[in-house]
């Protein structure tokens, strides 16, 4: 897939179904180190990584379902662990 920056270095790319007059004026080809350069990076919020790391609920719901006490308590101190590590 063909890259392109923009006058503004913005990175383009076109899939094999677009022609290069949808790119806006003044767009280059670039190699894939260029655009990999270029590409926008992404870093996850604190809410994102937060909630990336809770236990899943049905580990808690199982343990409800069981009336197993000892996995409700782990699921709860797992929760706490991340409230710690990611405190508001």
């Amino acid at each position: 897939m063909p890259h392109y920056k923009d006058t503004q270095n913005k990175l383009h790319w076109l899939d094999s179904s677009e022609h290069e007059s949808y790119l806006p004026a003044g767009s280059v080809q670039i190699t894939d180190v260029e655009a990999e350069a270029l590409r926008p990076v992404f870093t996850k919020t604190y809410a994102e990584k937060r909630a990336a790391e809770y236990p899943s609920i049905t580990d808690y719901l199982d343990g409800v379902v069981k009336g197993d006490q000892a996995q409700i308590d782990a699921y709860i101190a797992a929760c706490l662990a991340v409230k710690v590590k990611y405190p508001k």
